[in-house]
């Protein structure tokens, strides 16, 4: 078993990864700022509040740690949009000394939490990780350039590095008002009877993978040797908004209006993964499917998980 640092263990995924991670053995720390509280994981791991945007901070966190875990975000989808050079100073820069502290500390791999539901822009069918990146969004270019930084460590300094390219994730921990997210933001609408915002005529089409599968997805690379840098998590499975959206509809009973917005410029259509290089490598994961996991998320919420 490892010792492990979390960054942004506090977090919908990273809270999810150290409750894994912590069953499975591991000797777990989280860094965070821990702007939520009571905190969002289970009891077990150590922690250290801190902000990612101080370098002395976060390189004080690492030392000591065999394996390190990237799942912090300072910004969202919406946020980089707005800001791109926020998303610069506050996400990119930030990692690059991560990298370097990493290096001085030996860590051994390093795990990163990229994104598969903006990197690869608009696309027709599943997409595989050897398709070529083509962002259009802040946020997503903000991701591959992390990826591309993680490629000159290793090849430059010898810091093993996997890149999770996640679809898009839901799940009971999950914020509505982070802005990241569209099944907790239909839930939490609809049970208070507000208005939903869709973008386009909702035919866009995602790939909706439930968090606690994703996770297990991610730990059972640990520990492990994996052949590629860079690896899909996914269902695999399209659903466009207006299926999640009757989803909706039928599990919490409510029906609540909703206004059709223009997509945005940078706003990606379709978003499928191919998850077969993983699949291959680590075998085929047991997923929740869309409608059990919306009932959960829905149930959760109820009970003021």
């Amino acid at each position: 078993m490892a010792k492990a640092l979390v960054l942004g263990g506090n977090g919908f995924l990273g809270s999810g990864l150290v409750d894994e991670l912590v069953a499975r053995g591991h000797d777990v720390t989280v860094f965070d700022r821990f702007s939520r509280m009571p905190p969002a994981f289970a009891e077990g791991p150590r922690t250290i509040a801190g902000d990612f945007l101080d370098a002395e901070a976060v390189s004080r966190a690492v030392d000591g740690h065999e394996l390190v875990f990237h799942f912090l975000s300072a910004t969202t989808p919406a946020s980089a949009d707005g800001d791109p050079a926020r998303d610069v100073r506050d996400n990119i820069a930030p990692s690059i000394s991560l990298f370097e502290s990493c290096v001085h500390a030996g860590v051994e791999r390093l795990y990163f939490a990229s994104t598969g539901g903006a990197i690869y822009g608009d696309t027709t069918g599943a997409v595989t990780e050897e398709m070529r990146p083509a962002p259009v969004s802040p946020y997503a270019i903000g991701k591959l350039a992390i990826e591309g930084y993680l490629a000159y460590f290793e090849r430059k300094h010898g810091l093993a590095s996997t890149s999770f390219r996640i679809s898009n994730p839901y799940g009971p921990r999950q914020r509505p008002h982070d802005s990241h997210g569209v099944i907790p933001t239909f839930l939490s609408r609809a049970a208070a009877g507000e208005q939903l915002s869709i973008y386009g005529d909702g035919t866009a089409t995602r790939d909706f993978v439930y968090a606690d599968d994703a996770v297990r997805m991610i730990v059972d690379v640990v520990g492990r040797q994996p052949a590629h840098p860079v690896y899909n998590i996914g269902s695999g499975v399209g659903t466009t908004i207006a299926q999640v959206l009757d989803i909706v509809r039928e599990v919490t009973g409510h029906t609540p209006p909703v206004e059709y917005l223009p997509e945005p410029p940078t706003f990606v259509h379709r978003s499928v993964l191919d998850t077969s290089r993983y699949e291959r490598e680590f075998g085929a994961a047991t997923l929740v499917g869309l409608r059990e996991g919306i009932e959960r998320t829905w149930r959760a919420r109820a009970v003021g998980a």
